[in-house]
């Protein structure tokens, strides 16, 4: 394939902060990159780079070929006009059912369906895509992956979801420690090759340390010997220059060895293998009161002369887990919005006076974004200051991100600081609508695992089938207008599609909990528990082929 791109040497900074730097990697035509990494690592920073919103600090772009016209979709955009399009752009809005209605009228699933058409249908050869699946239904990603492989041009897209990237990519561009790792192949197997690598450096470095160790404690003796034949040489008559003599060649002997571990240590240095980015936090809740969070009857709800769902009647109680589901456009979030007393619908509704409740919008421009964490989360006193801070750090942020301003973080950061508010405040009743949208793969993990153990109660609002089975165990559904409330099945995920994506999730994990174990001991302190979870994985993925 013909080279379309030399990107030389990158560095962009933000705030005296290096973002990334010595970013080099080539594009080829035809080329399916997935761009990876951690939030706030700077793959929406790239994009906007390459689309030539952004200018780097440093280093190029040397486009081989001329003429080359980009095509850029956003995770988010708070404004879009679609009401002209091309005849190819209709044909893709009706193909993913996106209605005419205004843009803010739309749910975020048509939202991001319109701005795909969008980019789809331009007349481009390099298409660049933010999260293309985020707030998306099975359905429409199903539709995306086919309008991928079937795309005639050049594709640069940053997705935290691994079923995607299996199924569409052919290269790999991971953000690592601000450099650049070059991949052929999709995340599975860069994920395998990344292990081998992180063992063969492992690997290296231990026997860089021995051979340090040897060579010290050579220098070490020698030193002592040196010591020793110097005072003996001051101390014997008639053996004075017998000791001088055997001290020099001890002295040349250290300078000889010194000079060794610098020329080795010189010609190839190992740097120890750093530690797999983590996200830590927990979720408290104050103390929950009454039997009943939420009792709805008779709600129906119209938009646009049309019935989104009609004499719904349910009732949540308190410490219950449910899943909101539903197509893109059903009136999930409506509904929610209803809830929270922010839409009116017909019917009647009574919210628990006691619930203290944390509401996570879709939306990540409802946040001051000319605050910074320092004032968004004031603090008068010291140790009230380092908790947050310290919450910071476990969420994943630099240090620096204490005095950034939100407008200058990644959509993922934006949603950690939603969540911060509810870790700060001990909500009991959490309303997360595509709490998931935005995250990376270690937050997205802890997120689960948090919520997992979570006291209070909780309606969420998700795509991710995954994510809702290891969570809830009840669901509210939206189909064809009404709103029917059930007891979460396991043989929810049963369809030979979903059994697929989640099989390649398991295997996905095990691997990244194999490549932990290979660095371990029994000793160690997190060996028993990554080997529990390994077996757990493994019968789990046993269970699932059989």
């Amino acid at each position: 394939m013909k080279e379309l791109l030399k990107v030389h040497e990158l560095q962009f900074d933000v705030n005296d902060l290096i973002l990334f730097e010595q970013f080099t990697g080539t594009v080829h035509q035809g080329d399916i990159i997935g761009i990876i990494g951690k939030n706030g690592a700077g793959k929406s920073t790239l994009l906007k780079i390459l689309s030539g919103e952004l200018q780097p600090t440093k280093g190029s772009l040397n486009w081989v070929q001329d003429n080359i016209k980009i095509s850029y979709v956003e995770q988010e955009t708070e404004a879009y006009d679609y009401s002209e399009v091309s005849s190819s752009e209709a044909t893709l809005l009706s193909k993913w059912h996106v209605p005419t209605n205004e843009y803010h009228q739309l749910s975020g699933g048509e939202k991001l369906k319109a701005r795909l058409a969008n980019g789809f249908a331009s007349p481009s050869n390099l298409l660049l895509l933010d999260e293309p699946t985020n707030h998306l239904d099975e359905e429409s990603t199903e539709l995306l992956i086919d309008q991928i492989k079937h795309y005639k041009g050049t594709i640069i897209l940053v997705s935290h979801d691994r079923y995607f990237l299996d199924k569409v990519v052919s290269k790999i561009w991971s953000i690592e420690n601000k450099k650049l790792i070059e991949h052929y192949g999709n995340y599975t197997d860069y994920m395998k090759e990344r292990e081998k690598r992180r063992l063969s450096q492992q690997r290296a470095y231990e026997k860089q340390q021995k051979m340090i160790e040897t060579i010290e404690s050579q220098i070490n003796n020698l030193s002592n010997w040196s010591q020793k034949a110097h005072a003996e040489s001051t101390k014997k008559e008639g053996f004075k220059e017998y000791y001088r003599v055997k001290a020099k060649r001890t002295d040349a002997q250290i300078k000889s060895k010194k000079k060794r571990l610098e020329k080795e240590l010189e010609k190839s240095k190992v740097e120890p293998v750093k530690e797999d980015y983590e996200v830590e936090f927990t979720l408290s809740t104050n103390k929950k009161r009454g039997k009943r969070f939420l009792e709805v009857k008779q709600l129906s709800k119209t938009f646009n002369s049309e019935a989104l769902f009609e004499n719904a009647n349910f009732t949540i109680l308190h410490g219950e887990k449910i899943a909101l589901v539903g197509p893109n456009g059903s009136g999930k979030t409506t509904l929610v919005k209803i809830i929270m007393g922010e839409e009116k619908g017909e019917g009647e509704i009574w919210v628990s006076p006691s619930a203290n409740i944390g509401y996570l919008t879709q939306d990540v421009f409802d946040l001051p974004l000319e605050k910074t964490p320092e004032q968004l989360f004031y603090r008068e006193s010291y140790e009230e200051k380092g908790k947050v801070r310290n919450l910071m750090k476990h969420l994943g942020f630099e240090k620096a991100a204490w005095t950034l301003p939100i407008h200058s973080m990644s959509m993922g950061e934006r949603v950690k600081c939603k969540l911060m508010a509810f870790i700060l405040d001990e909500k009991d009743v959490l309303i997360l609508d595509e709490p998931t949208n935005h995250l990376d793969l270690p937050s997205r993990e802890q997120l689960e695992e948090t919520l997992m153990h979570y006291n209070g109660t909780l309606l969420i609002v998700s795509h991710d089938r995954y994510f809702i089975e290891k969570i809830t165990n009840s669901k509210l559904e939206i189909h064809n207008g009404k709103i029917k409330k059930a007891i979460r099945k396991s043989s929810d995920l049963s369809s030979t599609s979903d059994s697929k994506e989640l099989l390649l999730k398991l295997e996905t994990e095990r691997q990244e909990v194999l490549g932990k174990l290979s660095f371990m001991t029994p000793s160690d302190a997190q060996y028993f528990e990554l080997d529990q979870k390994f077996h757990e994985l493994t019968k789990q993925i046993k269970q699932l082929k059989d």
